[in-house]
Formats: structure tokens, sequence, C-alpha cells
């Protein structure tokens, strides 16, 4: 059987070949009744657009190289789900990576985007301590953007968390609603997502005349117990604390076990002493999926990936571009535990 080419497409559809080309790259002025013919005539013939051969033809790519360091991050996993929607309704395809070494195996997972011919390459970045990017990205001439929970010092186009704006924002929700003794739990001590939190909320204490107590922000590890040994000791020796912010999933739920043990309830009712309002710092629906259902500033992981999305298009069309910062807030998402 005779292959079918994009001058059988053109004659079917009775117009010119380099029409065809522009209705499959959906580039230029075309209207829709031809469109609509180009389109009927490639799928009568079954006519397969071959992007890559088309690609190296304009010397350009619809490929953008995705490098993921932590595939069991909340944000990091929702951020990607919005990127690839936004980048697909631009027309462009994702390649995904997950290099277990940064240097050795980051190095290698470049070298194969460069050799597939992406245009560019977005990097999640999970690593609360990191503040510098990995030296493979540095030397990398393709065109990058990064997502991060927490601010990188290099100069890069880069779209981040405002996580001392979401602590803010949850304290003084508390504070309006009465509480005068709130604590922080979670988050080891080398976070620099913890420290961006704390700032935010030791501001919003200060604003109201409200004094910050180290004994009252604990660090733990990461884990669901560690969170319930810290939320329960803090608790069993300060028993005028009436609401906790939650550093992570493990922390909330660690919490509401710490406080259970206690002998006290999850509520938002801060005239009701044996109750303590809880507020986590993302929207993680296996934890809502129970009741009571948890207030939360929310991670803005959506506007993160759509921003990131525009950016790295932005950043292949016009390589020159001053790098750009963008710090999204989050917003307050009210529910039963606060």
């Amino acid at each position: 059987m005779k292959k079918v080419g994009i001058i059988d497409v053109a004659k079917a559809a009775g117009v010119s070949v380099s029409t065809v080309s522009l209705v499959l790259r959906q580039k230029g002025k075309i209207s829709a009744q031809t469109i609509e013919r180009v389109q009927a005539a490639i799928a009568d013939l079954g006519y397969v657009h071959n992007v890559t051969a088309a690609n190296l033809r304009a010397s350009t790519s619809n490929l953008i190289g995705l490098i993921v360091s932590d595939l069991s991050d909340t944000f990091t996993l929702k951020v990607m789900t919005h990127l690839v929607q936004a980048l697909e309704q631009q027309g462009y395809m994702t390649l995904l990576a997950h290099p277990q070494d940064e240097e050795a195996q980051l190095t290698q997972c470049l070298l194969a985007f460069s050799r597939q011919g992406v245009a560019g390459v977005v990097f999640l970045n999970a690593n609360a301590r990191r503040q510098t990017l990995p030296e493979a990205l540095r030397q990398s001439p393709l065109p990058q953007v990064v997502v991060s929970q927490t601010q990188i010092n290099d100069p890069c186009d880069l779209v981040m968390r405002d996580n001392r704006q979401a602590a803010a924002l949850a304290t003084r929700y508390l504070i309006g609603r009465g509480h005068r003794n709130i604590g922080y739990i979670g988050g080891e001590l080398s976070s620099l997502i913890r420290e961006q939190r704390l700032a935010g909320y030791r501001l919003a204490l200060q604003q109201h005349g409200l004094p910050f107590r180290e004994e009252w922000v604990p660090a733990c590890a990461e884990e669901t117990d560690a969170a319930r040994l810290a939320s329960r000791r803090l608790l069993e020796s300060n028993n005028k604390i009436t609401a906790l912010l939650c550093h992570s999933a493990h922390a909330i739920i660690g919490c509401l076990s710490g406080i259970y043990q206690t002998g006290r309830t999850v509520g938002k009712d801060v005239f009701l002493t044996q109750q303590v309002s809880l507020v986590g710092f993302e929207d993680m629906l296996q934890i809502n999926l129970s009741s009571p259902a948890f207030t939360y500033v929310s991670s803005a992981s959506e506007e993160a990936g759509r921003q990131a999305a525009a950016v790295i298009i932005g950043k292949i069309q016009q390589s020159h571009l001053t790098p750009q910062r963008i710090t999204l807030s989050g917003e307050l998402v009210l529910r039963e535990s606060g």
C-alpha cells in the first residue's frame, strides 16, 4: 500500500501543500472551513504527521523535558499535572525524567533530552533544603524553568510558592478567630520551607502584639508518629494552646492523634477549651475524605503549572528574555478544622 503523504492530503482537500503544513503546525491565519477540509482529508486518507521529521526540517521542536526530583511529593505531582495540561494545549509534548543521582544521572538525562531534540526543560524541585541549582543544570545550554517550593539563589527563571505569605495568612486568620496561643508542628530544622513559614508566622504574631515562643514551634521528622509525639508533648506542657499550624500531611495526621491522646478534640470553636483548631498548607484529598475536613492555605500548584508552561514557551520563542522570578500566593480554604 502506498504511503499517504502531505501532497495527497493537499489534493484531497483542494488546498496547497503549504496550507496543509500550516494546519498541521497550527500556524497562520487559516479559515475554519479550510481547517475542517484538511482535517477531514487527513482522517479519510489515514495520514500520520511525522512531528519529529517536521521539527528537524524547521529546526524547531514541540518537546519539553520534565525533570522531577521526587515523584512522591504532593506539590510536585499537582504542578506536573497542570503543567503538562497547559503545554499540551499549546501543542507541546513532554518527556519525563526522574534521575536518582543529582549529578551523574542528571547529566545523562540532559544529554538524552538534547539527543531527543527537546526545545526546553522544566525542573520540578522538591528538595526543601535546596538553595542552588545542580551543576548539570547550570551548565546546560537548554532553555529552562525551575519550579520550587523554596527560593533558588542562582539566576534562573523561577516559579515558586510563597511560604511566608501562606503562614502569615493562616496565623492572621486564627488570630481573627480569637486564638492567642498558636503553635506550629513539623518540618525538620534544616527545611527552608519551615524556616520561611515560621518567618510569616512570627510576623503575624508581632503585628498583633503576640509573643513568639520558640518552644511552641517544635521541629520533627517527616513522619506521622514524630508529629504525634511532638503535638502531644506540646499540648500536655502548654494546655492554653488552642490552634496549631501543621507543616505537612504527616503533621496533620500526627496532630490528630496527638490531640485526641491529650483528651481534646479538633474544632474551630475557640471558646471550647477542649477544642484545637488545625490549619494546613495544601489540600490533601486523602485526609479531607475524613471528618473533620481540614482548613488549609492552597499551594497554588495549578497556577504554578500554568505559569511554568507560559515561561518555558516564552523562553523557547525568545531566548534573550530576562529571567523571571514569579512568586505565587496561596488562598485560605475554610473547612471544619479551623
